[in-house]
């Protein structure tokens, strides 16, 4: 497997997948927004942490580095003035 950095990534699966009438804003920002109905929008937030880069084992535990990634994400869905129903 060839090892991308998180923008090649983005790239890669925005060439994959393209974009869809539904798409209000795409990936490539922190949060995408998707309108799966006319009534209805559902922001997307997938941010990636990596070992050695935004934590270390140890002093870490698994529990942190699953807090931080839960409170990254939640930063950017707030952002853009989203509300967390399930994570």
């Amino acid at each position: 497997m060839t090892a991308f950095h998180e923008f090649e990534l983005i790239e890669w699966i925005r060439s994959q997948g393209g974009t869809s009438h539904s798409d209000l804003l795409g990936i490539g920002d922190d949060t995408a927004i998707l309108q799966p109905s006319a009534n209805s929008e559902l922001l997307l937030a997938t941010d990636m942490l990596m070992e050695g880069t935004h934590f270390t084992f140890p002093p870490a535990t698994p529990e942190l580095a699953g807090r931080k990634a839960l409170a990254v994400n939640l930063s950017d869905l707030a952002a853009m003035g989203g509300t967390p129903h399930s994570a």
